[in-house]
């Protein structure tokens, strides 16, 4: 019989899939705004989304019927889409590492959270920031510290040489420039 025709459980299938994998070294390394950033995510699912469709779902389910009330299977589709969410992010957070880039500011050398400027082979310059998994993000110009970019410029300094393994062989980079933010000041 074809799945189209059998009844939805309460229970996704994608309930059932693993824990993202861990990262190398069992470290989840992320910067202060990007913590804070899941956490107020955490939070708002949890104080704010989650209980309005709660609401909703308790309302529609006093309607009657069930089975044809679309808001209440909306309700319970998106309310375990939250708690998946939830789920999620309180994992990640539990295993979240915070790391204050700022200590490097001034130097020359790449760690996590710099921004640094690096040509290729073919003089392209490009500019990246090396941030955590859960923050990077690519059409920011934010690459992961587990990319392979990022682990092939990290501990180099400016004006070293590394080398990317890339599918159609060996890339050279050469690190150009490296930024730090600035130190919080603590007046």
């Amino acid at each position: 019989m074809s799945k189209a025709f059998t009844k939805e459980s309460d229970q996704d299938e994608d309930d059932e899939l693993p824990a993202p994998p861990p990262v190398p070294g069992g470290k989840n390394y992320i910067t202060r705004t990007g913590y804070d950033r899941l956490r107020a995510e955490l939070f708002t699912l949890i104080d704010d989304e989650r209980p309005k469709i709660v609401e909703i779902v308790h309302w529609a389910a006093s309607n009657g019927d069930r089975s044809e009330n679309g808001d209440y299977l909306y309700g319970k589709k998106r309310l375990r889409e939250i708690d998946r969410r939830i789920r999620f992010l309180t994992r990640r957070l539990e295993m979240a590492e915070v790391v204050d880039a700022s200590l490097h500011h001034g130097g020359d050398q790449v760690f996590f959270g710099v921004t640094v400027t690096y040509a290729d082979d073919t003089g392209l310059e490009t500019t990246v920031t090396i941030l955590g998994v859960d923050e990077a993000d690519s059409s920011q110009g934010q690459i992961s510290w587990v990319s392979p970019v990022a682990r092939a410029l990290l501990k180099a300094k400016v004006g070293e040489v590394v080398r990317l393994v890339v599918p159609g062989g060996v890339q050279e980079l050469e690190v150009l420039s490296v930024s730090y933010p600035a130190p919080l000041s603590s007046t």
